[in-house]
């Protein structure tokens, strides 16, 4: 309904927005046109004067798997490609943070990379029991421009945020929640996250979205503070050796995601 791609699918349902990043066979991982399609996604919801809530997760058995391998390599040789990525990526955090509508992440399998950045921008987080987070950028390489680590220090302790980016460690569901990277570990997170919304539903409208705008403006400060380090470093890390070598290894051993 929205000026996307088809990787993106918005269905409406009266004031709710169902929003499904849709490249199941790939399990959903990121190439370069959802990573635009969702850079473009948040200004449209924010101005889409029906939307009062929005419900996000992923098509099949991921929420999404992480950066699409392909696309990485595309941005090692093609430095306007890379750029145009480093500005999306920009406009998709700071997007998903000026958001209005508030967005409940449905995560029904694996949330890695900016999957998980996506879960730590959301306002309520349903996972899955045998879902589980990871920002594994540090680990190929990469410097968490757009991650999960923009945010983490606002949910968990410093030492632990840096332990989680530094590793790349997977975080179980259960442990998602005690840490506060997420609400609720449930049976169906999309079912779940669609009566929250349900919920919202029922309150002020005004109310609902200037405290979630009260909240996201602390939010918004925090990443406003290292994105564009983070972007800039990110950007340069794509010519060192240290990151060529590990996506050609990882590329060659298996068609991973990052």
């Amino acid at each position: 309904m929205y000026d996307l791609p088809d990787e993106i699918d918005v269905r409406a349902d009266g004031p709710l927005r169902v929003i499904t990043m849709n490249r199941p066979d790939e399990l959903n991982a990121v190439n370069h046109v959802l990573h635009k399609g969702l850079a473009r996604l948040w200004p449209q919801l924010s101005a889409d004067r029906g939307a009062r809530v929005a419900v996000l997760t992923g098509a099949g058995r991921a929420f999404s798997a992480g950066g699409d391998f392909a696309y990485l390599r595309e941005m090692v040789d093609d430095k306007a490609l890379r750029a145009e990525s480093m500005s999306d990526g920009r406009d998709l955090v700071l997007g998903m943070v000026r958001c209005r509508v508030p967005v409940i992440a449905a995560v029904n399998g694996p949330a890695v990379g900016l999957g998980c950045s996506l879960v730590a921008l959301s306002d309520t987080v349903y996972i899955a029991e045998d879902a589980f987070l990871a920002d594994p950028h540090v680990r190929v390489g990469l410097v968490a421009a757009d991650g999960g680590p923009l945010t983490w220090t606002m949910h968990i302790p410093l030492l632990v945020a840096k332990e989680l980016a530094l590793t790349g460690a997977r975080i179980r569901a259960g442990r998602a929640v005690e840490l506060g990277l997420a609400n609720h570990v449930v049976g169906d997170p999309l079912a779940e996250a669609m009566a929250c919304a349900e919920r919202i539903l029922e309150l002020p409208q005004y109310a609902v979205e200037s405290t979630k705008r009260m909240f996201n403006l602390q939010l918004e400060r925090t990443v406003l503070t290292s994105i564009d380090f983070a972007l800039t470093a990110e950007e340069h890390c794509f010519d060192t050796e240290d990151f060529r070598t590990v996506l050609g290894r990882l590329t060659a051993s298996k068609n991973g995601r990052a």
